[in-house]
């Protein structure tokens, strides 16, 4: 019997064999935190005096704040704190306003087939590159920090096939969004959800990190993919072809479900107020008129978004009342759309543009809705408050569909406008 890729990664960090259900502890190749989990790991390390004693490596170590340039005094104090633990260990370190923290981890450190741990629930992201990603709770992180290891209790895994030609106007965030309507949000709760397939194969890596940044909000535990020449192509990108190595699933491994998606037969689609699983095509949802735009986040603030939101907005403007936000999600895609014309022709359609951060995904900045507003986010949440006002009503898309509806100011399928 083969393995999924988890027990396969699993193993290999074990040097024997793993499978699901049994309780290891492993070694973390590569660990960060952010500008919410890193505070809270520096006052635990303070109280329990832990503060002068080394880190794990301090090479594999990454602090990074995330949220933006500094909005409050109470926030930047908490920046402050967190730098001047992150400087005095030698630890890597990012600014506000640089990033993402997941960006900063694959752009920069992460190697495929890794065990990668963030102090952030989105670290599933991480699986587009064959690595086993997850989230943990500072409390976890305070032992991952000081002895680089961690408790796993290796996840059931789901297969998720995904086969043919996605049609004009579908995008993997859709992929996505489908397969969310399919499992809901508690069928996935601690599995893997292991995605094969031609169309995954077919999916550059901006794709990929869109639907495995999502992981987490089925419930799933982890997030991952094999490795082909798009990896290493895009690690090459970033100087780091060395990074890269081929990660191969079983076909004969222990699949606990097999979930089966026809991309040739997929809508662009939404997901409708106040869960990622309550999903309807686009098209059904035209009636609804919004009046904020957010293209940004983790899971679709890459160079592709961006291009595929500019290919629509370019030379047109946005409709009159409603508010445009993008928010590249690194420097490096901040600097690449700025480079080739993207940024500009986003600008003159009447978008406001701002540093890599979360910006109002998180809701603690730049960009928080009014109270009972209706936006479309190319985020991956939309609780009831998620953007930081309870009253507002927030529909998930792909880019394409939220600059179609950024044209229209109602939720409009993007294939109207393409």
């Amino acid at each position: 019997m083969g393995q999924t890729l988890v027990e396969k990664l699993l193993s290999e960090k074990m040097g024997r064999p793993v499978s699901a259900g049994e309780t290891v502890v492993v070694d973390v190749d590569f660990a960060a935190l952010h500008d919410g989990s890193g505070p809270l790991l520096v006052r635990l390390m303070n109280e329990r005096g832990y503060q002068d004693d080394p880190v794990f490596d301090s090479d594999r170590i990454l602090f990074a704040n995330e949220f933006g340039p500094v909005p409050t005094r109470e926030v930047a104090n908490e920046h402050a704190l967190t730098r001047r633990y992150a400087c005095s260990h030698n630890c890597h370190w990012e600014e506000g306003g640089t990033g993402h923290v997941h960006a900063h981890v694959y752009e920069d450190y992460l190697k495929c087939g890794s065990v990668c741990i963030v102090g952030d629930s989105h670290t599933t992201v991480h699986g587009a590159f064959g690595a086993f990603a997850t989230g943990c709770g500072s409390t976890d992180m305070v032992a991952v920090t000081r002895y680089g290891k961690t408790w796993i209790k290796v996840p059931e895994t789901f297969r998720i096939n995904v086969n043919g030609a996605l049609p004009k106007g579908v995008y993997a965030k859709d992929i996505m969004l489908k397969l969310a309507g399919i499992i809901q949000s508690d069928q996935a709760i601690y599995k893997a959800l292991e995605f094969r397939g031609d169309t995954i194969h077919a999916l550059d890596m901006a794709g990929r990190l869109t639907i495995t940044s999502m992981g987490v909000d089925v419930g799933a535990k982890a997030a991952i993919m094999e490795t082909d020449e798009h990896t290493r192509e895009f690690l090459k990108k970033f100087g780091r072809e060395q990074d890269y190595r081929e990660i191969r699933g079983d076909e004969d491994a222990n699949y606990e479900r097999v979930i089966d998606i026809d991309a040739a037969a997929l809508e662009p689609m939404v997901a409708k107020p106040h869960y990622v699983h309550n999903v309807d095509l686009a098209k059904n949802c035209a009636d609804q008129k919004v009046d904020m735009v957010f293209i940004g986040s983790c899971t679709n603030g890459r160079t592709e978004d961006l291009h595929v939101a500019a290919d629509i907005l370019r030379g047109k403007k946005v409709a009159k009342g409603l508010r445009l936000l993008v928010i590249p999600n690194s420097a490096a895609v901040y600097k690449e759309c700025m480079q080739d014309g993207t940024l500009l022709a986003l600008a003159e359609a009447g978008a406001m543009i701002e540093a890599p951060n979360c910006g109002p995904c998180m809701g603690v900045h730049q960009g928080i809705p009014a109270d009972n507003e209706v936006v479309v986010a190319t985020q991956n949440r939309n609780f009831k408050g998620r953007m930081g006002n309870p009253t507002a009503s927030i529909y998930l898309s792909s880019p394409a569909t939220a600059a179609a509806t950024a044209l229209r100011g109602f939720i409009t399928d993007p294939r109207e406008v393409m």
